[in-house]
């Protein structure tokens, strides 16, 4: 991995950068999202076609950078399930701290019948959200759930590329070496070698980066972070539909 981390890192020296201040008009909080999975050893090339056509986000220096997120469910992990249903309307309610700033933002998620994602969030001080009365208000009257109901389920951590299509329409988001531990179980895991891709727009707009993954012969395919950190570090829970996917995971 080190290599291969290396090899990426300087694909990505060669983009031009962007800085978050100049991302603030880009949060598409309300979107479509597209997802791909690749391995990491098929990043580089990536990259390297997409150099030309996106900005790599920069923040003190670096284009990696380091995430930590922590899920909420309920004892009988309610959204989980709601999820390996196919629920179309569905939830998710997580900590994120972006490592690198030290910052921390509680984050509502929404999915709707219409495959919109709809992201509210606030900033708190830091990762103790069931003591901090913002963050449970902000649970309470914006989520399906009281934070009465919830505590910590799983804790993923990987590293993190950003890229910002030149006319700025477009977010995409490129996730490896993901890491999971889960607090209830204690079980840990790790996919050192997958990448997730996921592009961001707010409609269907041409997007260039779709174009390279088509060029290598790379399909959609969606996952859930929460739902696949689940299914690999608790055996307890329901996970049939998840099967096909967490195998072809495991040969990629």
């Amino acid at each position: 991995m080190a290599a291969i981390l290396e090899e990426i890192g300087s694909v990505l020296n060669a983009f031009d950068p962007i800085t978050l201040d100049q991302m603030s008009g880009i949060k598409l909080m309300n979107r479509i999202d597209t997802k791909y999975l690749v391995n990491v050893n098929q990043l580089p090339e990536l990259l390297a076609k997409a150099k030309a056509d996106y900005f790599a986000q920069e923040i003190e220096g670096s284009r990696m950078a380091s995430y930590r997120t922590v899920y909420y469910d309920t004892q009988d992990a309610e959204m989980y399930v709601v999820h390996h249903n196919k629920k179309l309307n569905r939830q998710k309610i997580r900590m994120r701290e972006y490592v690198d700033s030290e910052q921390y933002f509680l984050e509502i998620k929404n999915k709707s019948n219409k495959g919109r994602t709809k992201k509210i969030r606030i900033r708190v001080p830091d990762d103790g959200v069931a003591d901090q009365q913002d963050a449970v208000e902000f649970v309470d009257s914006k989520s399906n759930y009281q934070m009465t109901q919830l505590s910590p389920r799983l804790q993923n951590q990987f590293y993190r590329i950003t890229l910002v299509n030149k006319a700025k329409t477009e977010r995409l988001t490129i996730d490896m070496e993901i890491k999971f531990h889960n607090f209830k179980t204690e079980d840990e895991d790790c996919i050192r070698k997958l990448c997730i891709i996921e592009v961001k727009q707010d409609g269907n707009m041409h997007s260039p980066f779709k174009d390279y993954l088509e060029d290598l012969r790379i399909k959609q395919k969606s996952v859930s972070k929460y739902c696949l950190g689940m299914v690999l570090t608790d055996k307890n829970l329901k996970r049939n539909r998840f099967k096909d996917k967490v195998f072809y995971i495991s040969k990629l």
